[in-house]
């Protein structure tokens, strides 16, 4: 959860030293805090909620769900290039974060409105033929019907991809072959208009916000002041306490917990809103404290502010297509081949993979014709690390999709027989445990540093990358155990977190930080780029990985959990084992790797 937006700034040259009064730190510090807590308390609150808004409330098929939410999150680590040019050229980083939190609450608002027109109706096409679904909730399951002469039938999927129409007694009355039964929703258009227009002022408003506010942090210290690097810490730590409690009470809100059924959708994204609104008084009300900081750019004019704001807001109905180009979108029938799966990708992925194709090599060609032999060997390792990193983020982000809904079909979400959690609440898991873990992982690599022993970054690379793998192989293990509603228990959902969390504190810290030290000067913007549009990719591949363990739906609901649990193992063993796997080939490659980053550490 530690977020790599944010660390962007940490290698920015910082300006005016200002007198410590909050914890040996400038007391501004106190205030930027709490005003990324309740930003990232909004952004983390909805983003909880979203995967299974799209799936239960719009009906959305796995494919679809999977693919709108890596599209949302691969567009939301990229508009912050474009955000911080707008505020080094034009804005500031002041006005900049207040016109983002004014669109991300607007955001959140249209989103809490695109849940006010009740739920998608469910329905089926049955060789041909329409039938309404009604979907009941029997207390352990959620059951689906169709009505054929006046009886209520059943829906069950079968092993073998048929569907099979139960009698109140069990009995079958009707089996309907592969490929002829066809589930579907029917939406509202203008509340699938408000839900993509919801995501496209967050993704817009996320742009100007998020790289703005981590540039004023680094103003506060002088040149060389050895706080700077704390300062950050403690900021980034607001990261993780406002997502920590942001994951709790936004599903709470939405879909309540044990006996309580919460009050909505529109509640969950309601108080995102509120802390995302809280975030922006903070800022625009702040009592003078942040004068000096953040201001306009000397060269810059002020009457063309207005440019700027409209032609963000232009940029809204161009996010738009893309989302809705990714609703199109329909995955290739298997056999198809490398270049057909290609050529079916929806534009985003068209554009993201082209861009990441072209600029690799091209990075590498520039640097073996314009740098010296140490800076292109030093290119060549970051290049590498990057690649890498592309890998881990990829297999990491399946927490907001596949492993959310593993969380929702196929595990027991009861605490210890109390009382039990929603599925959306499971990704609070990773942010308790960074909370937990990063002041002790920070003393660890301090201790083995002063030891000499601290392994170099390509080492905690590989460490993440078979950590995350070994995450998933650990529920893989602990799906042998469950029970007879093919459910896992909740802890081996949890320990996956833990061992990714771990993983995450391996590699996020140092990514950028490497990314400063490997680059050649005259591209180190460049890089930068290149470093944000391998985590865009990465967030758009997860959302490509989730895919594929989609699983037949009807009315939001699976019809055969056993399936569902099947597919969701055969997937997470597949990437567990491909992550380990990779991450042992970059150990490996570390001794090489070291050589060619010529001391950096």
């Amino acid at each position: 959860m530690t977020d790599a937006i944010g660390q962007a700034e940490s290698a920015l040259p910082p300006q005016g030293a200002r007198d410590a009064s909050w914890f040996g730190h400038p007391r501004q510090l106190a205030r930027l805090f709490t005003t990324e807590a309740m930003e990232r308390f909004g952004y983390y609150g909805m983003r909880a909620l979203l995967t299974l808004y799209l799936a239960q409330h719009f009906l959305f098929s796995d494919t679809t769900t999977a693919g709108l939410y890596g599209g949302f999150t691969a567009l939301v680590y990229l508009t912050p290039l474009i955000g911080g040019l707008m505020a080094d050229r034009f804005l500031g980083s002041k006005r900049s974060v207040k016109f983002g939190a004014i669109l991300m609450s607007l955001g959140y608002v249209v989103l809490c409105l695109s849940s006010t027109g009740g739920a998608a109706k469910p329905f089926a096409l049955i060789e041909g033929q329409r039938y309404d679904v009604t979907v009941s909730d029997t207390g352990d399951a959620r059951k689906q019907y169709v009505s054929e002469s006046g009886a209520a039938l059943q829906i069950k999927g079968n092993d073998d991809k048929s569907v099979s129409l139960l009698r109140a007694d069990g009995s079958e009355a009707r089996r309907i072959a592969p490929g002829k039964f066809e589930p579907g929703g029917q939406r509202n258009p203008l509340y699938t208009l408000l839900l993509i227009t919801g995501l496209a002022f967050v993704t817009v408003g996320n742009g100007f916000f998020k790289p703005n506010i981590s540039t004023i942090v680094g103003e506060l210290y002088e040149q060389g002041d050895r706080r700077r690097d704390a300062g950050f810490t403690i900021f980034y730590m607001g990261i993780n306490l406002g997502s920590l409690f942001s994951q709790i009470l936004c599903p709470l809100l939405a879909v309540g917990m044990g006996a309580w059924g919460g009050l909505g959708w529109w509640a969950g994204f309601a108080l995102a809103a509120a802390g995302m609104a809280v975030s922006w008084l903070l800022f625009q009300f702040d009592g003078g404290k942040l004068d000096g900081f953040g201001e306009r750019p000397e060269h810059a004019d002020g009457g063309k502010d207005i440019l700027v704001y409209v032609g963000a807001l232009a940029v809204i109905p161009l996010i738009y297509l893309l989302f809705a180009n990714l609703m199109a979108y329909v995955r290739p029938e298997e056999g198809s081949g490398f270049l057909g799966y290609i050529a079916t990708l929806p534009i985003m992925g068209k554009v993201m993979f082209g861009t990441f194709i072209v600029a690799i090599p091209g990075i590498l060609i520039w640097s073996w014709r314009n740098g010296s032999p140490r800076e292109f060997q030093m290119m060549v390792a970051a290049i590498v690390l990057i690649t890498f990193n592309t890998v881990f983020w990829t297999l990491f982000e399946q927490a907001g999709s596949s492993l959310t809904l593993f969380a929702d079909r196929n595990t027991d979400m009861s605490v210890f027989g109390l009382f039990s959690i929603t599925a959306g609440q499971t990704q609070f898991f990773n942010a308790l445990f960074i909370v937990l873990f990063a002041p002790l992982f920070s003393m660890m690599w301090g201790a083995l540093a002063r030891a000499g022993l601290e392994p170099g970054i390509p080492v905690k690379f590989g460490i993440a990358l078979v950590g995350v793998g070994l995450g998933f192989l650990f529920l893989v293990w602990g799906a042998q155990f469950a029970d007879a509603n093919y459910k896992v228990g909740l802890w081996w959902l949890a320990g996956l977190y833990l061992i990714h969390s771990m993983a995450e504190l391996c590699i996020s810290p140092v990514g950028l930080s490497m990314i400063t030290k490997l680059s050649i000067a005259r591209i180190v913007g460049l890089m930068m780029g290149t470093w944000f549009l391998s985590i865009a990719v990465a967030q758009y591949v997860a959302g490509v990985v989730a895919q594929f363990a989609s699983v037949e739906t009807v009315g939001g609901e699976v019809t055969n959990l056993k399936v569902s649990l099947d597919t969701y193992v055969g997937v997470f063993q597949t990437i567990g084992l491909v992550s380990a796997g990779i991450g042992v080939v970059l150990l490996v490659l570390s001794v090489p790797l070291k050589r060619l980053m010529h001391g950096v550490k």
